[in-house]
């Protein structure tokens, strides 16, 4: 086998959370880059300029601010269950819709029930600059694809969450006709009026940064609807490691990931050898099947992240939409 070829070095324009130093500060700024996985048809995330933030050195300006005063995001994010990832980047967007130069914050997580029975929650409303009031569905998705799997080899079903108990084809389906319909339920508008927020003047959004692994070192097609700039890395079984590993370039160093912070880059002191991540992830196969997240980078800058997951994985598929959501009391997609 050739020398495995990593990615390019990251531009330096998404690359600004290198130069911060508190974790809820990298990850903000890895957020406000981070582009959404799938194509919907709904509006994306909030733009750099819709926030406000268009202009390089006011961004810069305003990531040190919140570096050197990282207290401000106290309220918003110090109350995140441990490892929680959905929850920690449903409370770094509060954060950033809040303290970002042209929005405002409204509400969040505002629950919909019915006769002692929740319908579901609005992620977020938010205002734009000119007092818009916009909803905003919150996802961050990992998922790996599989050489086989339900349908044609697009079909959303083949890509899944690490833990085997989600897809993007059951995620995105879930997004488009449950989570943001519901905004225009009776029960949701009249929440609205309460809160002071005109549902007939309500936008609507959705944001799903992430990122999609392929199975290395074979190459199948992606996802039908990725967006072509959809962040990529690459997965892999423990028993192939060795053949990444002896085919990687000399130097390369790693460092894992844990949640919740699969967002930004870990910083320098995190990366080891090689050898280093071998012991620690013998150690980690012979104790659990979970799978693990790791960022490779070679000594000339070019860097990838990478799953290992054990040999037998996966255990389970999550089953394709239409009978998922049947199951769980919504309508079939």
């Amino acid at each position: 086998m050739t020398q495995v070829l990593l990615d390019t070095a990251t531009p330096a324009r998404e690359d600004e959370s290198t130069s911060l130093n508190h974790p809820w500060v990298r990850d903000l700024a890895w957020l406000l880059h981070a582009p959404d996985i799938i194509d919907s048809d709904y509006p994306g995330r909030p733009t750099l300029e819709e926030l406000g933030l268009g202009d390089a050195s006011c961004r810069k300006a305003w990531l040190h601010a919140l570096d050197a005063e990282p207290q401000r995001l106290m309220p918003y994010i110090s109350a995140t269950p441990p490892r929680r990832l959905g929850h920690y980047h449903e409370r770094l967007w509060h954060a950033l819709l809040d303290l970002a130069p042209a929005t405002r914050l409204l509400a969040t997580n505002i629950a919909i029930r019915e006769a002692g029975r929740t319908l579901g929650e609005l992620d977020v409303i938010y205002a734009d600059a000119q007092g818009q009031p916009i909803h905003l569905e919150l996802a961050i998705k990992y998922y790996l694809g599989l050489r086989e799997g339900p349908g044609e080899e697009r079909n959303p079903a083949r890509w899944i969450g690490p833990g085997c108990a989600d897809s993007l084809a059951r995620k995105h389906a879930h997004t488009g006709h449950h989570q943001l319909p519901l905004a225009h339920h009776p029960l949701s508008m009249a929440r609205l009026n309460a809160l002071g927020i005109d549902p007939r003047s309500l936008r609507q959004r959705a944001a799903m940064p992430g990122m999609l692994f392929y199975p290395w070192p074979i190459t199948i097609a992606a996802p039908h609807p990725a967006r072509t700039t959809a962040t990529h890395g690459n997965w892999l079984t423990w028993q192939d490691w060795p053949i990444l590993r002896d085919n990687l370039p000399p130097g390369t160093l790693g460092a894992p990931l844990h949640k919740p912070h699969w967002l930004a880059l870990p910083g320098c002191e995190t990366y080891r050898s090689l050898e280093s991540l071998e012991v620690e992830l013998k150690a980690h196969f012979t104790g659990t099947n979970a799978p693990r997240q790791y960022h490779l980078q070679a000594p000339d800058g070019s860097q990838r992240r990478f799953f290992i997951v054990p040999d037998d994985w996966p255990r389970s598929l999550p089953l394709p939409p239409t009978y998922a959501h049947h199951r769980e009391g919504f309508p079939p997609c």
